[in-house]
């Protein structure tokens, strides 16, 4: 087949999948509703004092990509240019987006001037690669964390994939997490440079999802059967992932290794050195009430209200209500979408021109705007709780706090 068909094939894919997983978008080249007058300063929107670090690392189980503080920058030094990941599955394999140009420097040596780091683990949304989150990705390792980020197995088929992907990407985080334990040994390739004593998960959509798992969220049948016929009798447009889901819970406890689907709260799948967690419209519907009360660490919780494709209602508000942990933050986004968390679109390719928008913008809101509130509450909420930061836990002070576009909740700060 010709490139020429190939690219003409990706985008009639592409827009189908559009329609299908996203929906129609009202018309994009109004004026943005909500971006950053000169006036509002953000002081952890700013980048860090760090030069960062990023390299690939493989094991048997899993590809993931590592952000470090690194030493200098080197002669020859080479800024990484990322790419907006789709993963496809066969016959197209991992598709490229849009790209976006980092500054983090490939290979660059550690900077072990300081104590060791604690870890991040990111969560990419389901399908997604973990390039597709490096814009913060960088900007927390700039801050003196170490951001890995895994490589889940999984392909944009949720007929086959979201039921399976739900088991494995909690699994996937303690993978992670014992491959850091094993090479912070002397000798290993994080040597003085993580500390994996106290450790905070984040991630975007199915990502939040993950990230709500390994602080102890439990899957709760009942609720989740609930939550899933409520859904299909209102005709609710995010319905469909119920029935992606809700005929494989047998399969999805099989794959657990449990001898039946329990009729109450899943075993849990979490580490106790999870001390943070940051779901960014995330899927919390699975857990319910009840699973999501399993939850006593910080959360922060942060979702756009204009969300078809992790409903605001259904992930980041009750994320936030029913955590059980003494300290919690609610960011909501007014009248934002599920693809504002992903990365910039600075070169996009010609095919996919005519729909990127639905990957790389958002109706009413400069994404480098909502990109500047969640670097900065990101970032000082994870010094709050990683580093203990006085002056990072007083940016979360609810008494401080107003942004345009911006609703904003808070216990403990």
């Amino acid at each position: 087949m010709s490139n020429q068909k190939k690219s003409v094939n990706l985008a009639i894919l592409l827009a189908v999948l559009v329609v299908l997983f996203m929906g129609a978008k009202a018309n994009r080249d109004k004026e943005v509703k909500y971006s950053n007058p000169s006036s509002i300063a953000l002081s952890y929107a700013s980048r860090g004092p760090h030069l960062v670090g990023t390299r690939g690392l493989e094991t048997d189980k899993l590809a993931m990509t590592v952000w470090y503080p690194a030493s200098s920058a080197g002669n020859g030094a080479e800024m990484v240019s990322y790419r907006y990941e789709l993963k496809m599955g066969d016959p197209l394999g991992v598709v490229s987006l849009a790209t976006y140009q980092g500054e983090a420097i490939r290979d660059a040596d550690y900077d072990l001037s300081a104590d060791p780091y604690p870890l991040v683990i990111l969560s990419p949304g389901f399908s997604f690669g973990a390039s597709t989150y490096a814009w913060l990705a960088e900007h927390l390792t700039s801050y003196g964390f170490v951001v890995i980020a895994p490589e889940h197995q999984e392909h944009l088929d949720p007929a086959n994939e979201l039921w399976r992907s739900a088991m494995e990407r909690p699994q996937d985080v303690l993978s992670v997490l014992a491959y850091v334990d094993e090479q912070t040994a002397a000798g290993g390739v994080f040597d003085g440079i993580i500390n994996a004593e106290r450790v905070a998960v984040i991630g975007h959509s199915y990502g939040g999802y993950t990230s709500l798992a390994a602080a102890g969220a439990q899957i709760n049948t009942p609720e989740f059967k609930s939550h899933c016929e409520e859904a299909s009798a209102s005709n609710h447009p995010a319905a469909w992932l119920c029935d992606e889901l809700l005929p494989h819970l047998d399969d999805m406890a099989d794959l657990a290794g449990l001898e039946s689907t329990p009729n109450g709260l899943w075993p849990a799948t979490a580490d106790p050195r999870v001390a943070a967690i940051v779901p960014m419209a995330g899927d919390a519907f699975f857990f319910g009430h009840e699973g999501l009360a399993q939850i006593n660490v910080p959360v922060m919780a942060i979702g756009g209200t204009k969300d078809n494709d992790a409903p605001y209602e259904w992930g980041t508000h009750p994320a936030y209500e029913y955590a059980s942990g003494p300290r919690k933050v609610l960011i909501s986004l007014s009248d934002a979408e599920h693809m504002i968390f992903t990365n910039p679109c600075e070169k996009i390719p010609f095919y996919l021109k005519l729909f990127s928008r639905e990957f790389c913008s958002d109706t009413d809101w400069d994404r480098s705007y909502a990109h500047e509130l969640v670097s900065h509450f990101t970032t000082a909420f994870l010094l709050t709780e990683l580093k203990q930061d006085s002056a990072a836990s007083d940016a979360l002070n609810p008494n401080d706090v107003e942004f345009p576009g911006m609703n904003y909740e808070a216990q403990g700060y």
